[in-house]
Order: C-alpha cells, then structure tokens, then sequence
C-alpha cells in the first residue's frame, strides 16, 4: 500500500519498486492494483491517463526485469552477480518497448494523449459560457 499526498500516480522509484515487487514475486494473479487520480489542480482525465499509464510503465519495467538470472545468482547467494544484474536493468530501454506496446495496441505514445485531453476541455469549457 502506498498513499501519494497529490493522489496521481507518478512512475517514481516507490511506486516503480512496488509494481516490479508485483511481478518479481509472481503475484500478479493474486494482487488487485487500485490507483487514485484525484488532484482538483489538474484535469481529472488527465490524471487518469498520466497514473495509468504509470502503472503500467512500472509494471513493463518489472516484466523487462531478467528474473531468471536475479533467482539463480540470488540462490546461488552471489549477491555481486545480482547487484550487477539490477543495476544493469535500470538501462534497459523499456521506453522503446513501451512504444512498440502502444503502437500494437493503438495506444497514443508519450505526448501524443495530452492534446485529445486538452482539445475536450476546452470543449467542454466553451459549451459553459
């Protein structure tokens, strides 16, 4: 559990260490993730997108992990293999992944979401006046 004073989730190193834990400990069908998008300064849909989108990303970055490798030198107690192993996992390049997954699912990248959000509010806010 973990409770983000701005109540949108951001993919910090908290909230990345969760999600991987998720994956690193093969609980994914045992876990239910419930995130929190309230922040009355920031467009609510935004905030959806931008902590879903999030969690994801920490997720995939836990998917990337070598888990394999982590658990032999983990049971092997070479923990020197391992740290070497985790360190070398933080330069993956899970942000060209996370490209070809949105791409595969029609899924705006990075950047291309904001401006369908902005172009509804200030719909949505013109119809007010």
């Amino acid at each position: 559990m973990r409770w983000d004073s701005d109540h949108v989730v951001t993919l910090d190193d908290a909230t990345s260490a969760i999600l991987e834990e998720c994956v690193a400990t093969n609980a994914l069908d045992r876990i239910h993730v419930g995130l929190d998008f309230f922040d009355a300064s920031i467009n609510r849909i935004a905030a959806w997108v931008i902590g879903t989108r999030n969690a994801k990303k920490a997720l995939l970055r836990g998917l990337l992990q070598p888990r394999a490798a982590l658990a032999d030198a983990e049971s092997r107690r070479d923990f020197t293999s391992r740290l070497a192993l985790m360190e070398d996992t933080k330069s993956l390049p899970w942000g060209a992944v996370w490209r070809e997954y949105c791409q595969r699912h029609n899924i705006p990248a990075d950047g291309e979401w904001l401006a369908a959000v902005k172009r509804d509010e200030q719909s949505r806010l013109s119809k007010r006046v």
